[in-house]
């Protein structure tokens, strides 16, 4: 078969592969535009809960969204039509290797039996290799309790009560340890998460936490 009758078919299938790319592209697009309309109307419709209410926290969020729609509709100013359409027959997108200091699980997906499942065989299975590939997976936040135990004991000479000292708070009275307390620090000053909002994320999780530090 001659290069010039294969060219026709290789055309066809380059420009099937580019019309899913661009209705991909046109999609995330849609998609885009109603993300910065519905962040428009939320502004809009607090705009006009500030209107004669003097809160400066409802004028922080407000203009904590306008900045984060701001940034957003820079970002896309370029679209990525461009990576969607190079999504071509002989151009294969690079695999990036997920970073070696993760842990890695691994979860092995045996045959639903170890007989050959062809009708007219039913014959015994032996392993010849295997195919592997990883994917980046995520576990929400894990909280738990500390229960700090410290058992007292009774000399049985003196009768002196003996007890280790107890662990230092990161905060007197509090309930909070030095890793919860820089897990609050670091999405707040490094992740730009208000208090409030991290009280909003906890209490999805079962968990009771006034953002104002007041007690219950």
């Amino acid at each position: 078969m001659s290069q010039a009758s294969l060219a026709p078919s290789d055309a066809e299938a380059r420009i099937a592969v580019l019309e899913a790319s661009l209705a991909r592209a046109n999609a995330a697009l849609a998609a885009r535009d109603l993300f910065f309309e519905t962040l428009r109307g939320q502004i809009a419709r607090m705009r006009r809960m500030q209107f004669g209410v003097s809160s400066e926290k409802l004028t922080r969020e407000i203009a904590q969204l306008e900045l984060a729609l701001e940034k957003l509709e820079t970002e896309s100013a370029v679209p990525e039509i461009g990576a969607a359409l190079s999504d071509t027959p002989g151009r294969p997108a690079p695999v990036r290797a997920l970073p070696d200091h993760l842990p890695r699980e691994e979860v092995v997906h045996e045959p639903a039996s170890g007989a050959c499942t062809r009708p007219d065989c039913g014959g015994a299975l032996r392993r010849l290799g295997q195919d592997a590939h990883e994917m980046l997976d995520v576990l929400p936040v894990h909280w738990r309790v500390v229960r700090n135990v410290r058992p007292k004991y009774s000399c049985r000479t003196c009768d002196r009560i003996v007890q280790a000292a107890a662990p230092v708070k990161a905060v007197a009275r509090g309930k909070a340890t030095f890793a919860t307390l820089a897990h609050v620090v670091v999405s707040k000053f490094d992740h730009h998460l208000p208090l409030y909002r991290q009280s909003e994320m906890v209490a999805a999780q079962g968990l009771d936490i006034d953002p104002h530090g007041r007690k219950p």
